[in-house]
């Protein structure tokens, strides 16, 4: 038995790499030829291969290693079936990627970053942010819209995108994600890496790393808003966003429920303890009332009556919007088709106001207080 070298790198060829869709061998990730040679004892051969990965981070390395490996024994087996030499296989790796930035200096070009949170979940929150991000993207400003609810993703269903999946780019010597575009705004979630009819079964630990590549290693360019859909309730995510962004302001999303405002004044605390200090630059109490498509005028408080209204003047913060239920809202997300497109219809022109009234407390929280720290853990 003689294996050569083109062995090894036929079994590369045959392993795709999930960050560019293409083979080992065709996204270059080969450093040198591979090194064949007998083991010390002369029983068996020895296989040694580098390859070289955009980053230290790349969420795909070890799935890739454990696959290459597994090629390059398949394709020796395939090729020499009644040898009984052993194959060691050494998978070394290097890195192309310049290091990341300190988190101080991460998303220089992003003017105002927005945490759309609730303490609840099911009140709408995504709903509200995918809408919030097209309105001011109608509004003619730069919009990004990163889905941070790495167990619960909804972003790609929302935007018509189940199937989409970014691409790298080199920049400065680093390789970035580039968010996918729709509808006038830039998007990112880990619904485009992951199966979508699969569980994410990840601890906390390994959600908050992925969440920081979406936000770090992603070509975001200059923004005017980046849109944070957070997940319910106050967790690791949660943290994690507060101790890598310097957060301007958080939108608090309810319905009139009580048991929703409940849970929503935690939120409220959550951002504007004294470790924290992020603003809360309003409330949008969704689901206020049901109104029939065919009967317009009418109202029905199904969840409670201004539950909102009041807590907003007990919090002395403004309420931003009172979004009503209609059938669209749902159909359309579901549809990928969100309503904030349909400018004419009511619940378009009830999300255009809100984002007119974002902008509005913006520019008057920017006028009025500090930049909003990164959350430091002693």
């Amino acid at each position: 038995m003689t294996l050569y070298p083109k062995i090894i790198v036929d079994a590369l060829s045959s392993v795709i790499y999930a960050g560019t869709k293409r083979n080992l061998v065709e996204s270059e990730m080969l450093a040198d030829q591979p090194v064949v040679k007998r083991q010390c004892d002369g029983a068996g051969w020895m296989v040694e291969v580098v390859l070289k990965f955009p980053r230290e981070t790349d969420p795909f390395l070890k799935s890739t290693l454990k696959a290459a490996e597994a090629a390059i024994r398949y394709h020796v087996k395939q090729a020499f079936p009644n040898d009984t030499d052993s194959v060691e296989v050494n998978i070394k790796t290097e890195f192309k990627s310049a290091p990341r930035p300190e988190d101080d200096k991460l998303l220089p070009d992003v003017k105002n970053i927005i945490a759309v949170s609730s303490g609840k979940g099911g009140v709408g929150k995504s709903t509200v942010s995918a809408n919030l991000a097209i309105s001011l993207a109608r509004l003619g400003y730069s919009v990004g819209l990163l889905d941070t609810d790495i167990f619960g993703p909804s972003v790609p269903k929302m935007f018509q995108l189940e199937e989409a999946r970014p691409y790298a780019i080199e920049k400065d010597g680093r390789q970035l994600i580039m968010p996918v575009e729709q509808y006038g705004v830039k998007l990112l979630s880990i619904g485009f890496f992951v199966n979508k009819d699969t569980a994410t079964l990840w601890r906390g630990g390994m959600a908050c790393s992925a969440l920081k590549q979406l936000i770090a290693d992603a070509d975001w360019g200059e923004l005017d808003y980046l849109i944070l859909d957070t997940p319910p309730g106050t967790s690791d995510i949660h943290l994690s966003l507060l101790q890598t962004l310097a957060i301007t302001g958080a939108v608090i999303v309810s319905t009139p429920q009580q048991v929703a405002l409940a849970d929503a004044r935690k939120g409220i605390d959550m951002y504007t303890n004294d470790k924290v200090n992020v603003p809360i630059l309003g409330l949008v109490e969704n689901m206020a009332w049901f109104t029939p498509e065919k009967h317009p005028d009418e109202k029905y408080y199904i969840f409670g009556k201004e539950g909102c209204k009041q807590l907003a003047e007990e919090m002395n913060v403004p309420l931003l919007a009172q979004i009503p239920v209609v059938q669209d809202i749902c159909e359309n997300g579901d549809n990928g088709t969100p309503a904030a497109l349909n400018v004419a219809s009511p619940t378009g022109q009830a999300f255009i106001a809100l984002a007119q009234s974002i902008v509005t407390v913006t520019n008057r929280r920017n006028a009025e207080r500090e930049k909003t720290k990164r959350v430091t853990v002693h």
